[in-house]
């Protein structure tokens, strides 16, 4: 499982690099969706620390809400974090003449790297990293 985790969290890192550079490139609606998808593969990670996965996305946001964030695992905020970076990121990809600010698009980035380090932090103390 250790294998699984690591991986996970590598995939979060590529992915949150690349929604940096494509922020620096002005790509706004891109890094969003990097920064999504670094944020929805470190929250994998810990899923599979309980050796659970889900093939929706709204079943993975479920269980980690149920599961850690109302257990108070990790702050709430983290639950606010996680919904909005989903669907800024639906939007960006669904809706029509969606327009994604330079600011917006650096606020996620942000508080998307936040919560990956969180989750890194909680992984390592938990020896699962």
């Amino acid at each position: 499982m250790d294998d699984l985790i690591q991986y996970r969290i590598d995939v979060a890192k590529e992915k949150l690099k690349s929604a940096y550079i494509l922020l620096e490139a002005g790509q706004y609606k891109d890094s969003i969706g990097r920064s999504y998808y670094a944020l929805f593969s470190a929250v994998r990670a810990v899923l599979a620390k309980d050796q659970v996965d889900f093939s929706k996305h709204a079943g993975v946001i479920a269980y980690f809400q149920k599961s850690y964030i109302k257990t108070e695992i990790f702050e709430r905020k983290y639950s606010k974090y996680l919904s909005s970076a989903f669907q800024i990121r639906n939007s960006c990809d669904y809706d029509d003449f969606y327009i994604v600010s330079k600011a917006s698009a650096e606020e996620q980035y942000r508080k998307v790297k936040e919560m990956i380090d969180v989750i890194i932090d909680y992984l390592c103390k938990s020896e699962e990293l």
